[in-house]
């Protein structure tokens, strides 16, 4: 696969990746919740909180799918191994962290409000493992990159 192909299908993928987060975010999610709230009475009051609390998390993702169109974009203009891609990796590894904090504490604090569930905030320590798989991989990536982009320096001084 070339490289024109490579980016193409990098930005194809985060843009059908934005689109179906956002059907899932505004749509599927507000909908399953008046669903429980619904069939179940007593957790109405937990329907706005939540819907709220996985919003906000729901923002660092869009951010993340930014600064992952950046790098495509780089990698477009054949500038892999650069600064502006370090940068990038280096936030979105720190945007994953940030996101696993606050979906614990977020859960905690549901939990000791009386508006979780323990199967609730078993599930949602899946989505801290991919967080932190994810906050594992850019850190790498960002450290490999960084280091390519080095060579590629002393490379780009050599006669």
């Amino acid at each position: 696969m070339n490289q024109s192909n490579l980016t193409k299908w990098l930005k194809f993928i985060t843009l059908a990746v934005g689109i179906m987060g956002f059907i899932v975010f505004l749509f599927i999610l507000p909908a399953i919740g008046k669903d429980v709230a619904t069939a179940n009475p007593e957790f109405a009051y937990c329907f706005w909180p939540w819907l709220v609390f996985i919003w906000i998390l729901a923002v660092s993702c869009y951010i993340v799918l930014f600064k992952f169109w950046g790098i495509c974009s780089q990698i477009e203009l054949d500038n892999s191994f650069s600064a502006v891609n370090v940068k990038a990796l280096t936030t979105i590894s720190k945007l994953a962290i940030f996101d696993c904090i606050l979906c614990f504490l977020g859960n905690v604090i549901f939990f000791i409000l009386n508006m979780s569930h323990p199967g609730i905030m078993l599930g949602f320590l899946f989505v801290i493992f991919a967080g932190i798989a994810i906050a594992i991989v850019s850190a790498a990536l960002a450290h490999l990159v960084e280091k390519a982009s080095k060579i590629k320096e002393e490379n780009d001084l050599t006669i």
